[in-house]
């Protein structure tokens, strides 16, 4: 990174992991990953070990900032902070006032962006498909998981930040559905709202806990079977198209503190059976064009990065 443009660049892909990650159904890691900094990021953060802090020891901090990729990784986390705590917002009203447009865009992302991640895979195997086919089923499995009910203690808010946290690596397992799994998503919802400073402190700490984590396995099955990472999570974002299915019956809400209905447990209907369940509008055409805008994005974006070929 040594343009102002790829920080502008990388800036906005961390707002925007940040921003649609709240939503329950749609992945950070998504973003990362049809953004092509999904790997990077993983490296980086995974280069936070011991020798990093035996550097920071030493005070040979450049050093230090050069092993964790220092540039990179601060941009993207200024990013995701702002984005969590201003656009989040946003994307909450959204959701609670056009939940068929939304959902529709983000299943047409999401079913182009499975197959163009497919096309890193050079050579296919059995166990290629194997992944694939796992990531798919265990994905669709997650979402149909009825989600828990848990108190709203302090423990409840480290374990949410490990939870939802998970999202902004793991492309198709959304950090906004794992708090709705685990009964935590009006808490968080909620502490941004109110800037509850203890709920959110405990809530970064385990988020930076569950990235580090994960990065540390995500990495090491990267260099060691690349092929197969890459089916598992193409696997994972197909299987999450069931939670971003537009026409829903929605079984259970949260409610904002500026008093906003967002639905958390629901199941994917048929548009037709959608007015007589709900009696509203299915706006099927307006989910159509929604989707089809959602796979237009995908395909101009992929032309643009192969064409700039930004080294973000």
């Amino acid at each position: 990174m040594k343009k102002p443009l790829d920080y502008i660049i990388l800036f906005g892909k961390g707002l925007t992991m940040a921003a649609v990650d709240i939503i329950p159904g749609i992945s950070g890691g998504t973003v990362a990953f049809m953004g092509g900094i999904h790997e990077r990021l993983v490296r980086a953060l995974r280069a936070i070990d011991r020798e990093a802090f035996e550097l920071i020891g030493h005070k040979r901090f450049a050093d230090c900032w050069a092993k964790i990729d220092g540039n990179f990784l601060a941009t993207w986390a200024v990013a995701v902070f702002f984005g969590l705590l201003i656009l989040s917002r946003g994307m909450i009203h959204l959701l609670g006032r056009y939940p068929i447009p939304l959902f529709s865009f983000f299943f047409g992302v999401i079913l182009m962006a499975a197959p163009l991640a497919l096309r890193r895979i050079r050579k296919w195997s059995l166990s290629t498909v194997l992944f694939f086919l796992f990531g798919a089923a265990a994905t669709f499995g997650l979402t149909l998981f009825p989600p828990l009910h848990t108190s709203n203690t302090f423990l409840w808010a480290f374990v949410a930040g490990l939870a939802g946290a998970m999202g902004m690596l793991l492309p198709g397992l959304s950090g906004g559905f794992f708090l709705v799994l685990i009964g935590k998503y009006q808490l968080m919802v909620w502490a941004f709202g109110q800037m509850s400073l203890p709920v959110l402190s405990l809530f970064a700490a385990g988020s930076a806990i569950s990235l580090l984590g994960v990065a540390r396995f995500l990495s090491w099955i990267i260099d060691n079977y690349l092929s197969t990472t890459v089916a598992l999570l193409a696997g994972f974002m197909l299987g999450s198209l069931n939670k971003v299915w537009p026409w829903r019956e929605v079984q259970e809400y949260v409610i904002t503190g500026k008093g906003e209905q967002i639905p958390v447990a629901d199941r994917s209907i048929l548009p037709w059976n959608y007015l007589v369940t709900t009696g509203k509008d299915p706006q099927v055409f307006q989910a159509m064009l929604m989707m089809a805008l959602g796979v237009f994005m995908m395909v101009l974006i992929e032309r643009i990065a192969a064409g700039l070929k930004t080294t973000i």
